[in-house]
This record gives structure tokens, C-alpha cells and sequence, in this order.
């Protein structure tokens, strides 16, 4: 096999392979021409006086190399030409004041993404997409408030609580946490990094949930205008109400139904009343429909016996 640089005879045969190598993405092919070559190092592998694959880009660039398209021949796979296309790309780049090598590969090619893993390819950013009529619609729409949150634990150790939060918060970013004492029988926690990451929350709240044996009842304020509760025990998820359940957008019938506040297991795990659970814990199409989150939240707590 031969590792060469591309000629202009070279030039009908690697833009064909690279029409022939398939467009999966939501937007038109760009038209291709030997204009998209200019400037590029461009290498062909040969094997037998036929071009097996190429690969094209730019190397040195903003302190690193840059492969734009790697393509080889399907019947020509297996054989090392990528390998091969690589090394010597790699080398020139080498020489050229590079240290570091760059590609794109797209989320659904995962047998695009093995080839590169094995070859020492790991992430370091992501290129992110969005159809531009949803960006209009989301960045011209009125800012809301912020979001707030409290994590209450269904015990009187407040020392156990605060040795858990200092084990778990931190592994999940954050920092400086607030432990009170008992109300009511709960010790509540808060944080910054509670308030504004959902996701560590509640992550948060299943481990203080495992690690004291107690209900744990997370309360917040999303993006000032929607109220959810999420009720822990044993670790486990065991009711979560969320007062527009399709906020973020549509989910399935079954979703909707299951963010709708249980009652029965409110009134189990907090010895609220069931007739008040359901008086209060309310849901809606749309945050209009509803009293103002601040408010909906301090009738939630005021149910279960909680500081909000």
C-alpha cells in the first residue's frame, strides 16, 4: 500500500468516494468541488493502482492538526488504510508544529466512533445542534425567575445528615451546604448547587435517603414558575409531582399521569392529609392556571409538615 499525496488527476476519484460515503445529517449535502481541497493536505492510500481511502485537512491549525474527512472504500476495510492515512497524516502534522490531532464524528456513527476510540480519539468538546426556529422561539421568549431548592430529611440527627452531605456533595460539585436543626422532624438541607442543577439534587437526595435510612422530600422552584416534589425512600423514588407536568415539553399520556401528586403515598410517608393533597398539590397545562409558584411551594410544605 502506497501513501501518497493527492494529485489533480487524484481529484474526480476522492470527491466520488466522498459522495459515496453517505449523508445522515438533517441539513442538504453541501455541493462538493476541488475548491473544498484548496489549502488541505490531502493523502490517498493506493493499493494496487486504485485509491482505497483518503483523508483531507488542515495541519496546523490554532496550534493543532485538523482531519476534516477520513473515508476508505467498504471493500477496502479491515486492511489497515485508515491506519495507515492516519500515521502519515499524523507525521506531516508532527513536522508542521502540531502536537495535538482533531476530528468530528457524529453521535449515531458508533462504528465511526470505535475505530477512533481505539486509535487514543477521546472527547474534549461538544458540537451541539438545534433547529433554528426552536432557538427563535426559546431565546425570544420572556426570562422567568430562578430556581430554588431544599432537601428535607425525615430524622432528628441532624449530625448524620450533615456527615452524609459532606460525604455525597461534593462528588457531585458542590460545596458550602446549609444543615438546620429538626422542624417538625425534618432536617433541611440547602445548597447553590441544589438550587440550579436538578440532576444533583436529586442524586443527592437518593443517597442522604440511603445513607439514613429516613424519607427524604426534595422541594424546588424551577425557573421560577414551576413547582416540584419528589418524595425518596430507601433511596427509591417513590412519588414525584411536578405542577405542569409537560413544561419542558411532551411527554407520554403514562408521564403525565405519574407526575401527578400520589395522595395516598404523601399522606403514608408524611401524615399529610389525603384530601389536602389532592386540594393542593394540583396540576395544570400551564403555570397560568396555577397560583404563583412561591406560593404553591408553601402550601405543599405546609401540608407535609416542611420548612419551605
Amino acid at each position: 500500500m502506497n501513501i501518497r499525496e493527492a494529485t489533480p488527476a487524484d481529484e474526480p476519484t476522492v470527491l466520488k468516494l466522498f459522495v459515496d460515503m453517505g449523508w445522515d445529517r438533517p441539513w442538504p449535502r453541501p455541493e462538493i468541488g476541488p475548491e473544498a481541497l484548496e489549502g488541505k493536505l490531502v493523502l490517498v492510500a493506493e493499493d494496487d493502482g486504485e485509491i482505497a481511502g483518503f483523508v483531507f485537512g488542515d495541519l496546523a491549525r490554532w496550534g493543532k492538526a485538523h482531519v476534516n474527512i477520513a473515508c476508505t472504500r467498504p471493500e477496502s476495510r479491515g486492511r489497515g488504510v485508515m491506519k495507515a492515512l492516519l500515521a502519515e497524516f499524523a507525521s506531516r502534522a508532527r513536522e508542521a508544529g502540531s502536537e495535538w490531532l482533531t476530528l468530528d464524528v457524529d453521535t449515531d456513527n458508533e462504528a465511526g466512533q470505535k475505530v477512533w476510540e481505539r486509535l487514543g480519539f477521546e472527547d474534549y468538546s461538544r458540537r451541539l445542534r438545534t433547529r433554528i426556529d426552536d432557538l427563535e422561539r426559546r431565546a425570544t421568549a420572556p426570562a422567568h425567575g430562578e430556581s430554588s431548592a431544599s432537601i428535607h430529611v425525615q430524622t432528628d440527627d441532624a449530625d448524620a445528615v450533615q456527615a452524609a452531605v459532606a460525604k455525597y456533595l461534593p462528588r457531585f460539585g458542590g460545596s458550602n451546604p446549609t444543615v438546620r436543626m429538626p422542624r417538625n422532624g425534618w432536617v433541611s438541607v440547602r445548597a447553590e448547587l441544589i438550587d440550579r442543577d436538578r440532576n444533583a439534587r436529586e442524586r443527592l437526595a437518593a443517597e442522604l435517603s440511603n445513607a439514613t435510612a429516613a424519607v427524604v422530600c426534595v422541594l424546588a422552584i424551577e425557573d421560577g414558575r414551576l413547582v416540584r416534589y419528589v418524595l425518596y425512600e430507601r433511596g427509591s423514588v417513590v412519588d414525584e409531582y411536578q405542577s405542569v407536568p409537560e413544561y419542558y415539553g411532551p411527554v407520554p399520556p403514562g408521564d403525565v399521569v405519574a407526575l401527578h401528586a400520589n395522595p395516598t403515598v404523601v399522606a403514608r410517608l408524611t401524615g399529610a392529609e389525603p384530601a389536602r393533597v389532592r386540594a393542593v398539590a394540583r396540576t395544570a397545562s400551564s403555570p397560568e392556571d396555577l397560583p404563583p409558584a412561591p406560593e404553591l411551594l408553601a402550601q405543599i410544605a405546609e401540608l407535609m409538615g416542611l420548612q419551605s
